[in-house]
């Protein structure tokens, strides 16, 4: 069965524009990373798929049950992080912990105590007390005790310290090693390397690319280093190009051959090839649409 399964998801806020056709399929099992620039629509995305906003048109459906017609069922077995923690500022972080088992019927007790102390989470505190990175903590706490089996985390690691955001996806990876399915929205790209096992690419509200991490990639992309140049203009097939006195850098979309034709072009001393790190290729997508994604991971 499909964790995740959308087909022509459309959102608009009167005029504005969420999400246009967003047609994803998540297997169970995966670590999708969820990626774009801020305002691509990844927040809207999660927010249909959790029932909190009625789609314009287009369906989802997450672990089989319909967004629209099934939301309380959803909530039973999804663990969702949103990146704007807030809770009751009075109440005890015990107390907010319990509350949330309690909404969804189950003694989470005894895991709660062990995702706490993991995270060196002071559950005697108030929250009104507490900085932003215990309150994520508290949110990390509340969104993984019940076990559930998909967890929706957006931009989950803000606010914690570089140690807490390893202790952080340790847990993670122990919980999709459990069986559990994970959608992570991010635009921290060295997260979704790291640890995603697929990659799903939105931009200006539609999905440009879907696939397995290491696929997304298996393209004809270069990384140029030119030095010495002595004459430089930008030609087709350059994208995310830099600047450094003499020497120029950018990444080639084409093969072999337009590759040579475009280098015959430009006057330098010395070239250096190599294959693009993960960030650079995000980068390609992140400012040039593809056409070609069918949204369907594998």
């Amino acid at each position: 069965m499909k964790a995740i399964s959308t087909e022509n998801l459309t959102k608009y806020y009167g005029k504005a524009r969420g999400i246009i056709d967003v047609s994803l399929d998540v297997e169970e099992g995966a670590i999708l990373g969820f990626i774009g620039p801020n305002g691509a629509g990844k927040s809207t995305t999660i927010r249909t798929l959790l029932g909190l906003i009625s789609p314009t048109r287009g369906s989802a459906k997450v672990l089989g049950l319909d967004c629209r017609k099934d939301r309380k069922e959803i909530l039973r077995y999804v663990g969702y992080i949103s990146p704007d923690t807030a809770f009751y500022s009075g109440m005890r972080v015990s107390e907010i912990i319990e509350l949330s088992a309690r909404l969804r019927k189950k003694d989470c007790s005894a895991e709660a105590k062990r995702l706490a102390d993991r995270l060196e989470l002071d559950t005697k505190r108030k929250v009104g007390e507490l900085s932003l990175g215990n309150k994520k903590k508290v949110g990390i706490v509340c969104a993984m005790q019940h076990e559930p089996r998909l967890y929706i985390l957006d931009e989950p690691t803000g606010g914690l310290d570089p140690i807490m955001q390893q202790q952080f996806f340790e847990l993670i990876k122990e919980k999709n090693a459990a069986g559990a399915t994970v959608l992570l929205s991010s635009h921290i790209l060295s997260e979704v390397s790291k640890y995603c096992t697929h990659a799903a690419v939105i931009r200006e509200g539609r999905l440009l690319a879907a696939k397995r991490l290491n696929e997304l990639f298996e393209s004809e992309a270069k990384h140029i280093v030119l030095k010495g140049v002595k004459a430089f203009e930008p030609l087709e097939g350059m994208q995310t190009l830099k600047k450094n006195g003499n020497e120029v850098s950018f990444i080639y979309m084409g093969g072999a051959k337009g590759l040579i034709g475009t280098l015959s072009k430009l006057d330098f001393e010395d070239i250096t090839i190599t294959e693009p790190d993960l960030d650079e290729a995000f980068m390609h997508y992140y400012t040039n649409e593809d056409d070609g994604n069918d949204g369907i991971l594998s």
